[in-house]
């Protein structure tokens, strides 16, 4: 888990084991969410707040958009596509999400071995090169951010889940797209003293960890779509390029590695 040449807060590499376990094979879709709030009544934290935060390409900038909620991710005047990864939901949204699909979060070490899909050291979800056969093989911002996105991938923007191959394990955008809340507590400084088994964050803190990069990634930017990379946010925080996947535990497995 971890890198030892990216960011400070990525580092060290250490092993880890963590139970078996089962994850989402992609994020969870607007329409997915759609049936929770239909069967719960529920209000996202963006929807009480009356706003939240949204990128605008036009200006490079992120801005704070009256009327921006998880089914008008950009502005009042969008509309959030069914099979597209739902977005502007905090991490007490996606919290509850998950308790109401009897799921959960996964925690940062689930998240990050299922990204890497079995190929253990490598710098992508695919391996060590970011563009395999010239082409980009993940939804990531492809020209100078912020001046000029070019679409090489197909996309301006989040993407439709499913829209590129899966991982080793099945596993569909664990790079790029939108970031995806995890259960941990955030600490720059944690891995220097995680625990070995089944690690679940900071014990406390301000902000919680979300980990595979999104739409808004280049590589002269951030290059968070990266496997190792990490972020973070506030728990009531809502983006356009911030989602989630649910986990589960499977009950009377043993530890793997």
């Amino acid at each position: 888990m971890g890198t030892d040449d990216g960011m400070p807060y990525e580092a060290p590499v250490h092993e880890v084991a963590v139970n078996s376990f089962w994850i989402d094979e992609h994020e969870v879709t607007v329409a997915e969410f759609s049936k929770f709030v239909e069967a719960t009544g529920y209000k996202t934290d963006a929807e009480k707040f009356g706003w939240s935060g949204v990128f605008n390409p036009k200006s490079g900038e992120w801005e704070k958009t009256n009327g921006a909620d998880w089914r008008h991710p950009d502005g009042p005047k969008s509309k959030a596509p069914a099979n597209e990864p739902v977005c502007q939901v905090s991490w007490n949204d996606a919290a509850a999400y998950a308790k109401w699909a009897n799921k959960r979060l996964p925690t940062e070490a689930e998240w990050e071995y299922a990204a890497r899909g079995g190929l253990a050291g490598k710098r992508y979800a695919w391996g060590d090169d970011l563009r395999p056969d010239g082409k980009p093989v993940a939804n990531w911002w492809q020209g100078h951010f912020p001046e000029n996105d070019t679409g090489e991938d197909g996309f301006k923007g989040r993407a439709p889940v499913e829209s590129f191959q899966p991982n080793g394990y099945g596993l569909y955008d664990v790079a790029g797209n939108v970031w995806e809340w995890c259960a941990d507590w955030y600490a720059e400084d944690y891995y220097e003293h995680a625990a070995r088994d089944n690690p679940t964050g900071a014990a406390s803190g301000k902000e919680r960890s979300i980990r595979g990069g999104s739409w808004l990634c280049a590589e002269n930017f951030c290059t968070n779509y990266r496997v190792a990379s990490r972020s973070h946010a506030t728990p009531d925080s809502g983006l356009n390029n911030l989602g989630f996947r649910c986990a589960r535990d499977e009950q009377g497995a043993g530890g793997v590695r």
